[in-house]
């Protein structure tokens, strides 16, 4: 976002205030002066400090004139050395945010010898793009008192801004942005000297402890840009005289301020031409004081909370360029007015809640290049939105850039645009756009970016795309595009660096001496066919930091050359093939990516597991064959801190016990080494992961009591240990240290004595599993208290990381649902659950539970409950499936769950109830087994209801001892039969034998 402010400055205006002019610098390339000795050695020693894997300083030492080196500039007349030009020459991001091989290999690293101090003359000092590996800019920078120009900006540093660098008075530019955030400052007093500063540049600096960075800035008499993006500023003052009379860029994006509305004194800026309050909180209306800056080029309200339409008056900025008012609440259509800005090149209106058509004035914009109307309500075919662009013709030769993502656009893709000579940038992702690919596409010479990514595209791809020679990223993922891709299609692609067409039964048919033209930075192929070799076309590929092949029918062995590509990747996902053998000794290592993420689940890898780089964020090699111990993978040399996040080695044949030293991986956030064949006890230094939210250890040879310093994990929400041989009590520090537990299941051990009643202050619980154990004692009536389980609808999980990663779920947990083991995963968070099944439970089931309005499933089977079901269960509206089987219940089956009409699952066979089946569709829907081994009649089952066999217990006993004098009804009911039985044997029978 800076970058696209410093447009607005002429490039005069911009000369003047770096007092470096380009006379200077030509007349310094071809001086005839010698540098000085002084100054010569002190280079030498600052080259000798540096790492430089590209050679650029290869010139430092060939010659004895240091004004001859690359980088540095001599004064024409003096000889000493005023400048050092050593920023990287390449795009740090290169557009994927991630920094290329190309230039890493371009950056300086080590450190900067204090020898600089012997420059006395250097003026202007630039190491931009660099990696000092977060050390702190050095003090002694701030001694060089006759620096004009201090650019350390993407270098690599970390901690404190020095205060010293206020010693620079004779500052004009000082620029330290980072967008790693590693510097921080903890105010700016220091600032308040630097009188001449003219440009300043603190985006990402952390400045949440500088409160008083406004009042600093504001005593500086000649700035003229502000950069404070991403400053994590909080509070903006609402009314302030303001000093700020040459200010002509101002930016505060990304912050985020407290106060609600825009400060007034911001209207007061008359000389802005640039104003960034993007990514804040920003609410209400539009403010009417913006019209008071009538010289506004660049104005970005982007991502803030205003709600209103969009005010008439600002159509009156008839100077304005670039307007983004995107990622608001802006309702209403698009209004005619924006035909009276006649300067725009840029406009965005994305992400709002406008509606309706595209008003054919735009076409009347001749100076605008961008368009962007992602995310509105436009409900109209793509060829009603193209004729309103192109109407009256202006812009069919203008515009450059159209973004229509998530716009409810319909339709096909036609040849009107090819009336759009100099489009560079489509993008169409997010309708439902059908038909296929027109050929004619590959006549728009210009496109440089094209994006068709979930609509319902079909078809063939066609080969005229090859003749897109401009093209840098093509989307086409997850649309119904199918059958073969050739080396045509790539042909003249030479540009070509991102390439998403995941999600289409496409066959790539290349030789296996195909050498493509591109070298890509970003692959993904998922889901098309590729194997069943591995391709051999991507050992010409040197870039990359994204790689997506799963699921492509690869049946092979990784060839050697591959991981020596692989060290560059930031992302690597083979999963979801059958590739099958060993991983080289080390995975993960890479001179670019800080953190590397490395999917090769379910496939057939086997051997032993392989070391890890220090700088793996998440692992994945769960569903293969390795085998062995796993200490080689977690216990090897440290060679720094590991940052691994994500360890998932599920489903293999791993042996051997956990080892003891989980202290060397303080970032875990997730653990899953469930079904192996893990043996002996948790170690204690498991509880030294205080990251740790997601733990399972399902199905190993595990025993032992639980560790009391899991305890310390006080972040887990969702801890599996189900299927092993865990011994003990359940103990009560689950309830009271790991308060955010959303998922506890300890089902299939060997755990003996009481729940805890400790479990019930687990506020965010919605599944727990203690089933299959010795468990004895009473359900604890306190249940109730589980407000999760209580609630009518899940409210949003703290699991937050479990979704999104290569596109599935890291949280998976296996279930007994309706009598059937199920696996849970993407939809895990909608799930509530309670699993009491299998033990030794007594008493009876508390009228409490019913007030779990969100549980939807519930087993108390096989335990030794007694007492009547809750007269309440029919509050449980969305219980899908329920087990009382082999119980000891008695009484009937209460009326009110005929309300269960989700209910797809009920068992209460073999317990001692009693009655009619209440009446409902979904109760006389299940089988009759659902009701074996009771005294129960009506349907389903065949036996015939008698009135009188229920009456008089239902009419003449209260609600606590209804049950009992039920039996006492029957009692009476047998012994009555049996006296009339006798009374009227004798009324027959007495006669006869009296009259014989």
């Amino acid at each position: 976002m800076a970058g696209s402010m410093r447009v607005v400055v002429t490039s005069v205006f911009l000369a003047l205030l770096i007092e470096t002019s380009t006379f200077e610098y030509v007349c310094a390339a071809n001086r005839n002066v010698s540098c000085h000795e002084v100054e010569r050695q002190a280079l030498l020693k600052l080259k000798q400090d540096l790492i430089d894997p590209s050679g650029r300083l290869a010139s430092w030492g060939n010659n004895l004139n240091c004004c001859n080196w690359s980088g540095v500039i001599c004064d024409n007349l003096t000889g000493n050395v005023i400048q050092l030009r050593l920023r990287n020459p390449l795009d740090p991001y290169n557009g994927f945010y991630i920094p290329s091989e190309a230039y890493a290999k371009m950056w300086f690293s080590g450190k900067i010898n204090p020898s600089l101090l012997d420059l006395k003359h250097l003026r202007y000092l630039d190491l931009r793009g660099s990696n000092f590996g977060g050390i702190q800019i050095p003090e002694f920078l701030g001694s060089v008192h006759t620096l004009r120009y201090l650019n350390l900006s993407a270098a690599g540093f970390g901690g404190l801004v020095p205060p010293q660098l206020g010693n620079l008075t004779n500052l004009h530019v000082l620029d330290l942005h980072d967008f790693s955030s590693l510097v921080y400052a903890e105010n700016l007093q220091w600032l308040s000297h630097l009188v001449k500063l003219k440009i300043l540049d603190l985006s990402s600096v952390d400045l949440s402890k500088a409160s008083d960075w406004f009042q600093v800035t504001n005593t500086l008499p000649s700035l003229v840009e502000i950069h404070l993006s991403g400053c994590q500023l909080h509070r903006l003052p609402l009314q302030a005289d303001v000093n700020f009379s040459s200010l002509s860029i101002l930016d505060l994006s990304s912050n985020s301020f407290s106060n609600p509305l825009i400060p007034g004194w911001i209207f007061k800026l008359n000389s802005l031409v640039s104003l960034d309050l993007s990514h804040n909180n920003f609410q209400g209306q539009l403010p009417h004081g913006l019209r008071n800056l009538s010289s506004l080029r660049y104005l970005n309200l982007y991502w803030n909370n205003f709600n209103s339409s969009i005010p008439s008056w600002l159509y009156g900025f008839t100077s304005l360029e670039f307007l983004n008012l995107g990622s608001n609440y802006f309702h209403g259509s698009i209004s005619n007015g924006f035909q009276n800005l006649t300067s725009l090149t840029t406009l965005d209106l994305s992400d709002n809640e406008l509606t309706g058509a595209v008003p054919n004035s735009m076409g009347s914009l001749c100076s605008l290049k961008k368009i962007k109307l992602s995310g509105l309500h436009l409900s109209r075919d793509l060829s009603e939105i193209l004729q309103a662009s192109s109407s009256p013709g202006c812009l069919l030769n203008r515009l450059e850039s159209l973004y229509l993502d998530s716009c409810e656009i319909f339709g096909h893709l036609t040849d009107r645009l090819l009336l759009f000579k100099n489009l560079a940038d489509l993008s169409l992702s997010r309708n439902s756009i059908s038909g296929s690919i027109p050929v004619s596409l590959g006549l728009l010479a210009s496109l440089r970016t094209l994006d068709l990514s979930q609509n319902r595209v079909n078809g063939t791809l066609p080969e005229s795309i090859g003749q897109l020679w401009k093209m840098e990223k093509l989307w086409l993922s997850h649309n119904m595009l199918e059958g073969v891709v050739s080396e045509v299609h790539f042909a003249n692609l030479t540009r070509l660096r991102l390439f998403q067409a995941s999600g289409n039964p496409l066959v790539l048919e290349a030789s296996p001496e195909w050498v493509p033209p591109f070298q890509l930075g970003v692959m993904a192929l998922s889901s098309w066919h590729l194997g069943p070799k591995f391709p051999s076309w991507l050992r010409s590929q040197r870039d990359f930091v994204y790689l997506d092949i799963s699921v492509t029918g690869i049946i092979d062995t990784i060839p050697n050359w591959f991981w020596n590509l692989s060290t560059i990747y930031f992302s690597l996902n083979l999963s979801h093939n059958q590739i099958y053998g060993e991983l080289p000794h080390r995975i993960g290592t890479s001179p670019v990516a800080d953190l590397v993420n490395v999917d090769l689940s379910f496939n057939h890898f086997d051997g032993p597991l392989p070391c890890l780089s220090s700088k793996v964020n998440t692992l994945d090699l769960s569903n293969n064959l390795f085998s062995g111990p796993i200490s080689n993978l977690l216990c090897s040399k440290m060679e720094e801190p590991y940052r691994l996040e994500i360890l998932h080695l599920a489903d293999n044949h791993l042996s051997g016990e956990i080892p003891d030293c989980w202290m060397n991986w303080p970032n875990l956030v997730s653990v899953d080494l469930e079904n192996n064949s893990l043996s002996g006890v948790i170690p204690s230094s498991m509880g030294s992961l205080n990251l740790l939210q997601s733990l399972h250890l399902r199905k190993n040879n595990l025993s032992g009591v639980l560790p009391s310093s899991l305890q310390n994990c006080t972040s887990l929400l969702a801890i599996d240990l189900g299927e092993n041989h865990f011994v003990g009590n359940i103990p009560g520090w689950i309830g009271e240290k790991l308060s955010d537990s959303i998922i506890i299941s300890l089902g299939s051990n060997r755990f003996q004595g009481q729940i805890p009643d400790n479990l019930c202050s687990l506020s965010y619980l919605t599944i727990l599993d203690l089933a299959h154990n010795n468990l004895s004692g009473t359900i604890p009536k306190c249940f109730m208290n589980l407000s999760a389980m209580a609630a009518n609808q899940n409210s949003s999980n703290p699991i937050s990381y479990a979704f999104g990663h290569f596109g599935t779920s890291l949280e998976t947990l296996l279930l007994m649902i309706r009598g059937i083991l199920l696996e849970y995963s993407s939809t895990l968070q909608l799930v509530t659950s309670m699993d009491l099944s299998d033990n030794n439970l007594a008493g009876e089931i508390p009228a409490g539970m019913t007030d779990l309005l969100g549980l939807r499933f519930l087993n108390l089977s096989n335990n030794h409950l007694t007492g009547r079901i809750p007269k309440n269960i029919g509050n449980l509206r969305l219980l899908e499936s329920i087990d009382l089987s082999r119980n000891q219940l008695r009484g009937e089956i209460p009326p009110s769950m005929s309300a269960l009409t989700f209910l797809g699952y009920l068992n209460s066979s073999e317990n001692n109830l009693t009655g009619k089946i209440p009446s409902s569709t979904q109760l006389q829907s299940f089988d009759i087994s659902s009701y074996d081994g009771n005294h129960l009649c009506g349907p389903p089952l065949l036996e015939i209801y008698s009135t009188d066999a229920t009456t008089s217990g239902d009419h003449n006993n209260n609600e606590n001892n209804e049950g009992d004098g039920l039996e006492v009804d029957w009692l009476w009911f047998y012994a009555s039969m049996a006296f009339g039985f006798v009374v009227g044997f004798w009324v027959v029978m007495g006669p006869l034998l009296f009259n014989k």
